[in-house]
């Protein structure tokens, strides 16, 4: 069985996405570039080594974060990139593992690339000894121009867009490399140019190349289409106690206020936040979860039942996109804390948590300042898959 490695580029400094960092570690998501990438190549059949050229300012970063998403599935190693995009291939390529046959040379900034196409070109790699490059037909009229005058169209029959990974076999790539003594934009034309024939197979539309701030946008658009969205609703209700209690809202103590009538803090707006996460994610709701029955919630603040809501959803693979609740009653007036408030529950949350308040023009227990009320609005999302 034919052994595969794949040298991922990723010695970019991304100038041209205004990021300030490496390309490489701009994020997309929760992911960066680099994450994404891998987690695709970790998807090709047969795959025996993956080498990261990284770049040269920060390849300790660049291996602290690929190894926690390569683990020991595949061996991986990590070379500082070179003054050009064929220098830091020319630096990988000393890092091969002998037992390696079939080299593929990808671009972390196409880190969408499906596993398929890397199995194409692998394929056909194996099939003609040749070197294999995916390609996209060329959907737009092409135009000849000198300065501003258009000179002729082109006919776009025979145009295609390269794409990677370009494959090739490890002795091609590697006497090409070794007898280089030009610079090339592409492994395929450097392999041109030594004689060697170069073939296509079909590429895919997800292997674009993020380069400017709009394919940044155009990603996050992806991801988001790629995800699958659920709205939750919780309601609170408590009384205020009969006896001098301390008053938690929000999980922040409110000096010289009663307090709320509960087997854990009362807190209203904590308590209705947590159900309308659950509610979302289809995890039943604060009673099935914390209820009063077991002896450590009693007298608990808020924030402990927030915590305990997120690691649910996160072991379900939910993450909470915003959450909005409403404190119903006379008192206290939440005006002056509200942003206080808003804070707290967002840094708990990790995600903005937004409060308003209301009454109910003097109707019933809430109008007669008996207790007080919450509603909460919570959005989760979870991706369908990565892309």
């Amino acid at each position: 069985m034919s052994e595969i490695a794949v040298i991922l580029v990723a010695a970019g400094d991304g100038a041209r996405l205004g990021a300030g960092i490496p390309k490489a570690l701009v994020q997309v998501g929760q992911l960066s570039l680099l994450e994404h990438a891998l987690e695709n190549i970790l998807k090709v059949k047969n795959l025996a080594q993956i080498v990261v050229a990284s770049h040269e300012d920060r390849v300790e970063d660049f291996s602290s974060i690929a190894e926690k998403i390569v683990g020991n599935r595949v061996s991986i190693s990590f070379t500082p990139g070179g003054a050009s995009r064929q220098g830091s291939i020319a630096n990988a390529l000393t890092a091969l593992n002998s037992s390696i046959d079939v080299v593929l040379v990808h671009d972390a900034a196409r880190c969408f690339t499906p596993a398929d196409v890397f199995d194409r070109v692998v394929a056909a790699v194996l099939e003609t000894g040749f070197g294999v490059v995916p390609v996209l037909p060329v959907a737009d009229t092409i135009k000849q121009v000198k300065q501003d005058v258009l000179l002729a169209t082109i006919s776009r029959d025979e145009l295609r867009i390269a794409q990677t990974p370009q494959g090739f076999t490890k002795t091609a790539l590697v006497n090409a490399y070794a007898t280089a003594t030009e610079d090339f934009t592409d492994d395929a034309s450097l392999l041109q140019s030594t004689g060697e024939v170069i073939r296509s197979v079909p590429g895919d539309a997800l292997a674009f190349k993020i380069t400017v701030p709009a394919d940044l946008e155009y990603a996050e658009l992806l991801l988001a289409g790629n995800k699958d969205f659920r709205t939750g609703i919780g309601t609170d209700v408590h009384r205020f106690a009969s006896t001098p209690t301390p008053l938690y809202l929000g999980t922040i103590l409110w000096p010289d206020e009663q307090g709320l009538a509960g087997h854990s803090d009362g807190d209203s707006i904590a308590h209705a936040i947590v159900d309308s996460l659950l509610a979302a994610a289809g995890l039943g709701d604060i009673g099935s979860n914390f209820g009063v029955d077991r002896a450590e919630f009693a007298g608990a603040n808020g924030s402990v039942f927030i915590r305990g809501t997120l690691e649910l959803l996160h072991s379900a693979g939910w993450e909470v996109v915003n959450v909005s609740v409403q404190l119903i009653g006379n008192k206290p007036k939440l005006a002056p804390r509200r942003t206080e408030v808003q804070d707290a529950l967002s840094s708990l949350v990790g995600a903005p948590v937004t409060v308003g308040a209301t009454t109910t023009d003097g109707l019933g227990f809430l109008g007669s300042s008996e207790g007080v009320a919450a509603v909460a609005t919570a959005l989760i999302q979870k991706p369908k898959g990565r892309l």
